[in-house]
């Protein structure tokens, strides 16, 4: 069974844990730091024009969730037209559901896959798998974290958090069981690991009946999906299987393909540093005689729909799975993504996925917290997606709820202080006659507060009392 986030321990427990983890830390500062270095270079290059396209892409993300009704049936409508069928899923149950039952149809008993940040966050490859359908992750960086039975942690690398020779041992240890071997002699320059990855993921393709991708765009008036990666290993999942199955949030619709330009030339400099992606595939439908012949697109729901309702929130549908929050992030940069406990980690899955699932566990509650609130991730964000903004709005609903009263009953009561100068005085007078027995550890929730912070002196007189009696003197 693959690996599931399902029961991880919340964010300040995980964190406390990762950041204990020098080898992590040093691999991700690492990688974070050359992938943000190359990302300024190609931004910076651009001048004032960087700007109108973040403008740009903006207001055409924001323009397609208002009016999304309309942009998803023109979807449904042009790829039906194209020979496509489109399925609907209201939620994780239902995608995996649809998927497993098309791949039983065809009677195959395996698929390839193209990395699909959609089908990790519905697990499809756990249901694929209890179904007898073994699932073949084909991403180079997906394919190390399946081989390891681990979890990804970065939208875009996601085995950010090894380093070469630990993938050089999962391949020795782990590709044989998956299909041809690695080669024994093997060593961890990234040009044997990748030779070796090709040789053992060739095989697979050209047997391979059926594959399932996710998309990275849906054009609306043409039912054009778009995947955007940087290996090619995703052309030959698109081309070479009989059926493809596309698994899309439903967020995914950009209009019109002069609208899709603009995402053409945020995404790669956003997320890899790069002018121009290194392998762009666009599909249509289906053609006769060339590629996969059956083509069906499920266009996921799983909590959409009720982030689209909050005004403040739904800036988050916007997201083009850059990762460029996550590398200017310094609570990532020393955590990483596993202590976020979902398939979306740092800035933005702190607000997304809290939304999606609807902070219904204690670990989606804790999300919103964290972040420093910097807004470093705002101002690198390719669709400006105030994510601060969402923050301080998710956490005022946590505070909103049940589990904390004593918060808010805190918080009122320094208002009543705070708001009173007889009141004010009063507390004043009465922590500067306490002196050194003012509490350095509070008990309970407010601990969490305390733990971390150092309570400074206790000084015996106010700023007021002082500045009053001076002024009694004159």
């Amino acid at each position: 069974m693959s690996a599931t986030f399902l029961g991880l321990p919340p964010f300040p427990e995980a964190a406390r844990e990762a950041v204990g983890d020098s080898q992590t830390r040093h691999n991700l500062h690492k990688a974070t730091h050359t992938i943000r270095g190359k990302r300024d270079a190609v931004v910076g290059e651009l001048g004032d024009d960087w700007q109108r396209l973040r403008s740009a892409g903006e207001q055409v993300k924001t323009h397609t969730l208002r009016h999304l009704d309309h942009y998803l049936e023109q979807l449904e409508e042009s790829v039906r037209r194209a020979g496509g069928t489109v399925h609907w899923a209201a939620d994780a149950a239902e995608a995996n559901e649809i998927v497993t039952r098309l791949v039983r149809e065809t009677g195959e008993q395996e698929v390839v896959k193209v990395k699909s940040m959609a089908t990790q966050e519905i697990e499809l490859n756990n249901a694929l798998e209890a179904a007898g359908i073994t699932a073949y992750e084909t991403d180079l960086a997906e394919l190390i974290v399946q081989l390891g039975e681990d979890l990804p942690s970065h939208i875009l690398v996601p085995a950010i958090h090894l380093a070469r020779s630990q993938i050089r041992e999962i391949f020795l240890d782990q590709m044989s069981e998956w299909g041809v071997p690695a080669p024994p002699g093997l060593t961890d320059d990234p040009k044997a690991l990748a030779e070796a990855a090709r040789v053992h993921l060739r095989e697979l393709f050209l047997r391979a009946k059926v594959a399932v991708s996710g998309a990275n765009f849906a054009v609306a008036d043409s039912g054009t999906l778009v995947v955007l990666e940087s290996e090619g290993n995703g052309r030959m999942c698109l081309t070479l299987p009989e059926t493809l199955i596309s698994v899309v949030g439903i967020e995914k619709i950009v209009p019109t393909w002069s609208d899709l330009e603009v995402f053409m030339q945020l995404l790669p400099r956003s997320s890899t540093g790069e002018r121009m992606n290194p392998y762009t595939s666009t599909w249509t439908g289906v053609t006769p005689g060339d590629g996969p012949q059956n083509f069906h697109l499920v266009l996921l729901d799983n909590g959409r729909t009720d982030v689209l309702a909050d005004t403040v929130g739904r800036q988050a549908l916007r997201c083009i799975r850059c990762s460029a929050c996550l590398n200017i992030c310094p609570v990532y940069e020393r955590t990483g993504g596993h202590a976020y406990g979902s398939v979306y980690p740092g800035p933005i899955g702190a607000i997304l996925t809290p939304q999606l699932q609807g902070m219904s566990s204690e670990a989606d509650r804790t999300l919103p917290y964290a972040s420093s609130l910097c807004g470093a991730c705002y101002d690198v964000c390719p669709v400006a997606i105030d994510i601060p903004e969402v923050l301080v709005h998710l956490r005022e609903q946590v505070a909103s709820s049940p589990g904390h009263l004593g918060e808010k009953a805190v918080m009122a009561g320094a208002d009543a202080v705070f708001g009173s100068p007889k009141a004010l005085d009063a507390v004043q007078r009465a922590a500067g006659l306490a002196g050194g027995n003012v509490p350095r550890h509070l008990p309970g929730m407010a601990g969490k507060w305390t733990d971390t912070r150092d309570v400074p002196d206790v000084p015996g007189e106010s700023f007021r009392r002082w500045w009053n009696e001076r002024e009694e003197e004159r």
